[in-house]
């Protein structure tokens, strides 16, 4: 088999996958709706983007003590 068409190959089962998988979150997620009171759908589908924002900026600003603590300590003289 040429190179060519190893690489097609490769490409189509992992797009196969990718869709394989989108269709079985969205057969999952009509499932979810169908068991699931209409409050609690429109609420929990809701993204609190305010708090996705706190959490990043916070862990931003622990990566940056934590490289201050292990490598900011050494002084050099």
């Amino acid at each position: 088999m040429s190179d060519r068409k190893k690489k097609i190959a490769a490409i189509a089962a992992v797009t196969h996958y990718i869709k394989s998988e989108q269709e079985a979150a969205a057969f999952s997620m009509s499932q979810l709706a169908d068991t699931v009171p209409e409050t609690i759908q429109e609420t929990s589908l809701v993204m609190n983007l305010w708090g996705i924002s706190g959490r990043q900026q916070q862990m931003q600003m622990r990566s940056l003590m934590q490289m201050k603590a292990f490598h900011g300590s050494r002084q050099k003289f």
